[in-house]
């Protein structure tokens, strides 16, 4: 099979694309043939070296995938040889085949083709496990989400909504803006010409947004926790920016507010009964035409590298997909 390779720590440019052995499924894995793989934020820093995971060389990165099941481990029984899936493989996703733990595994549904599937997974299941088990996120409260025209930003403006959510969202240029406008959003904040915490005490009326979803970090961070209301929840999904803040607690304590760690991957593991409710939720949305997905570019399995590379420099608007048959 084909497999785009990382065979030492490096930019995207020192990947490269090879034949290699196809995996061999476990006993409490399925081999997915993959159709499309989901380009994210952990896959630039994991070929670099910066991300939680280090896998041993070589291996793909790519941390999600939809296409077929074409062989099952004898401990998996919730799936079978045939079945349209999505998958959570950490890496591995930019290659022709690869193995995955069944928990790690749900069936797609019928109105839902590859491309979308591919890029589902990992940005609605973090925003929902982050709005929802994190944020505890209410109906008519003020939800702010920075970055909003990116992957997990443009999923989280649209479950606010979806959860009768107040969606204030944030992001560096007009264009950027129309997209989660459409996405949903009743108000916009572009923070390139603008004051962030300024505009957030503006809209709120100098209450502050009870939810900060914040994929971003940085400077960004820093006048978000500021304009934070009584009792706030401040979601700290990612550092986009390559800066991570540092708190003042001083801040947290005159709010009563709460700084909450996101990390999605393991929760799915910790509480997989947990995680498949809110994927049966998140697909009644969509199947409700709730959740509409937007795949910007598409890209083929040899051009995986610049997948990776146009997602870094925040070039991407929505989700980026590489096509792997």
């Amino acid at each position: 099979m084909k497999a785009v390779l990382c065979k030492a720590f490096g930019p995207a440019e020192s990947l490269v694309l090879e034949d290699v052995a196809s995996p061999v499924a476990k006993k409490n894995e399925i081999l997915l043939e993959v159709h499309a793989a989901g380009v994210n934020f952990p896959d630039t820093l994991i070929i670099e070296g910066k991300y939680q995971f280090k896998p041993p060389f070589p291996f793909s990165p790519g941390g999600e995938a939809a296409g077929v099941v074409s062989a099952v481990g004898e401990k998996v029984s919730h799936l079978k040889v045939g079945d349209r899936v999505m998958a959570l493989t950490g890496w591995g996703s930019f290659a022709e085949e690869v193995a995955v733990p069944g928990y790690n595994v749900l069936p797609i549904p019928p109105s839902m083709d590859f491309n979308t599937a591919a890029a589902f997974s990992m940005t609605y299941g973090t925003s929902m496990h982050a709005l929802k088990q994190r944020g505890h996120l209410q109906p008519g409260e003020t939800l702010l989400v920075l970055g909003a025209s990116g992957g997990v930003g443009l999923a989280a403006v649209e479950i606010g909504k979806a959860m009768g959510a107040r969606v204030i969202a944030a992001a560096s240029s007009a264009e950027k803006l129309a997209v989660a406008k459409a996405a949903g959003a009743d108000e916009l904040i572009n923070y390139s010409e603008t004051s962030l915490k300024d505009e957030i005490k503006r809209l709120t009326d100098g209450q502050g947004a009870d939810v900060i979803y914040d994929p971003v970090g940085g400077d960004l961070f820093d006048q978000a926790i500021r304009a934070i209301a009584w009792n706030g929840r401040l979601l700290v999904v990612g550092f986009a920016s390559g800066r991570i803040p540092e708190l003042p607690v001083n801040l947290t304590l005159l709010k009563g507010a709460a700084v909450v760690g996101v990390f999605w991957g393991s929760f799915a593991q910790r509480q997989p009964q947990d995680n498949a409710a809110n994927f049966q939720q998140l697909f009644g949305w969509f199947a409700e035409g709730k959740l509409k997905p937007l795949v910007s570019q598409l890209y083929p399995l040899s051009n995986a590298a610049q997948a990776i590379n146009d997602l870094g420099q925040r070039k991407a608007v929505g989700k980026v997909v590489v096509q792997v048959r």
